[in-house]
């Protein structure tokens, strides 16, 4: 058994033909679906980029990690999926994005150095790198990550100064032969320089085929991840094209939503990038870029789905294709990610198991509140691992896709961390207290909101998320439930790590540990409880 991890960068959930888009046309992620099970209630646990995806490569929540936001390093010594992997004789290979910022302070403080084998394991995320690539390669961006891809656009007579920047997210103007940012919204219509067959969606596919044609017979899972459809919004031609204004879906919001009366939300509302894709010129540029994006994606995913096909590879390896958040794209009035809108925070999941187990379930969905953190334990099921639930807070997926109905959680988690956002500033929060968390039970979406009141949105009557009833004394009720849920949650163990239950079980059968008596008031007493003292003593 083998695992082929597939993970987009803010890719939405309801951009995809298997989760009903009919405004774009995604064949071979579509097929993907019809083999295995949709999961149609996957939430991330943050939706921002690093956060989530140090939740998805550790199993654990964010606020048991600590890696809250983009470029917060995740501390020394969290245990990862690759080394809950490794124990087991199973490679995990890295292709691509993960976002991960190394503890290098920890590392020197416990003496580990960063370029030893351990530092450079500890540094990736517990990732054996065959390459890494996090997109954001702008020249000022403090971890490029960039060296494979800049080498490879040399390769093919693409250079300059900075490769990445100027031909995969460059264009040219036709009217004056000009170069143009792709980081400018406006420019979005044009096509990037880097002709399709090497873009970085087509480069990683590639090399994601290489990493699988390497691996010999021992176990491997291979952690893919793109870095599209996630900004800056610029496809190489023919994908620049392909869709145009009148092809994209109209925006999810309403008036009453600018009216909104929580602070927080009219902060955000403020932002620069909620301004701009407030605006129809603005999606009208952008989101037809996205949609072709998108499509590229899909196409190349059919190229390693031939080539899965024809190694054989398909029949030996679990296929799981995700997301790690969605991108508002003007819903709700907003830009880029964040807060909890089904349209950033849910994601789509396919996962194929390709054992006779599932056959029952193929070409199927599940309701359930999933997390991003069921993954690793899933995988750790799939490469028969025990189970670690002392240290992955997320339960495997294994159930759902051999058919059955397990004991499952009544709602998702996710949580935000938006110390670093100037809705913070501007409202004079402090760092500490600028903090969000989702509690979803598949109907009622709860939103804690510090030293604000909660947000509440009923996805049965309001599926677009347009009304927010957290100000409606007729819904207390409600609130106060999800607020229990959430207290519930936070009450429970989020850093005992070190220890599986079962020892503790053995602790606490033992008493105290060998050596000790406490509280006995004589020979025998110890020794009617089975605890004898020291044979040289007699008292």
């Amino acid at each position: 058994m083998n695992v082929l991890w597939i993970m987009s960068d803010q890719l939405r959930w309801d951009y995809l033909g298997c989760y009903g888009a009919t405004h774009i046309d995604t064949p071979n992620l579509d097929w993907l679906a019809s083999r295995g099970v949709r999961f149609d209630r996957a939430y991330v646990q943050s939706p921002i980029c690093g956060p989530s995806r140090m939740s998805f490569y550790t199993g654990r929540y964010v606020r048991s990690h600590g890696a809250t936001w983009n470029g917060f390093p995740l501390r020394v010594g969290e245990p990862t999926l690759g080394d809950h992997l490794r124990e087991a004789g199973v490679t995990c290979g890295l292709v691509g994005k993960t976002h991960m910022t190394a503890d290098i302070e920890g590392m020197r403080r416990l003496g580990i150095d960063p370029a030893s084998p351990t530092g450079r394991c500890i540094a990736e995320g517990g990732f054996e790198v065959f390459v890494r690539d996090d997109g954001t390669n702008h020249s000022a961006y403090p971890s490029r990550h960039a060296a494979d891809y800049d080498a490879y656009l040399r390769a093919h007579g693409m250079d300059g100064d900075n490769p990445w920047e100027e031909w995969a997210n460059t264009a040219i103007d036709p009217a004056t032969g000009e170069m143009r940012s792709g980081w400018a919204l406006e420019n979005s219509h044009l096509p990037a320089r880097v002709p399709k067959e090497h873009s970085e969606t087509a480069w990683l596919t590639t090399r994601g085929i290489e990493y699988i044609e390497a691996q010999g017979d021992a176990p491997w899972l291979c952690h893919l991840s793109y870095i599209k459809p996630h900004w800056p919004y610029l496809a190489p031609a023919p994908y620049h094209a392909m869709y145009g204004p009148d092809d994209i879906p109209p925006p999810v919001r309403s008036a009453a939503e600018r009216e909104t009366d929580h602070p927080l939300m009219r902060a955000w509302l403020g932002a620069a990038y909620a301004q701009s894709f407030s605006r129809d010129a603005v999606r009208d540029r952008v989101v037809p870029a996205y949609m072709g994006l998108v499509k590229e994606l899909d196409d190349q995913l059919g190229r390693l789905f031939d080539h899965l096909r024809d190694s054989g590879r398909m029949d030996d390896t679990m296929i799981v294709f995700c997301s790690d958040h969605g991108d508002n794209l003007g819903d709700h009035w907003l830009g880029e990610k964040d807060l909890f809108y089904d349209c950033s925070a849910r994601i789509p999941l396919i996962v194929v198991d390709p054992r006779d187990a599932a056959d029952t379930t193929r070409g199927t969905a599940c309701e359930a509140p999933v997390e991003g953190i069921d993954l690793p334990a899933t995988f750790l099921d799939a490469f028969g691992i025990a189970p670690k639930p002392h240290i992955l807070e997320g339960r495997s997926l294994m159930p759902w896709l051999h058919g059955e109905v397990p004991e499952w959680r009544d709602y998702a988690v996710s949580e935000y961390d938006y110390a670093t956002r100037e809705a913070r500033t501007a409202l004079g929060i402090d760092q500490r207290d600028a903090r969000l968390t989702m509690i979803f039970d598949g109907r009622w979406k709860y939103i804690h909101s510090e030293g604000h009141r909660p947000m509440l949105f009923d996805l049965e009557t309001d599926p677009d998320e347009l009304t927010d009833l957290g100000g409606d004394p007729a819904h207390g009720d409600q609130i106060a439930r999800l607020r229990e849920a959430h207290f519930d949650w936070a009450r429970q163990h989020h850093s005992r790590t070190t220890l599986p239950a079962e020892r503790i079980e053995a602790m606490a059968r033992g008493k105290e540990p060998p050596g000790i008596f406490i509280g006995h008031w004589n020979r025998s007493e110890a020794e009617a409880e089975g605890r004898p003292l020291p044979d040289h003593v007699t008292g």
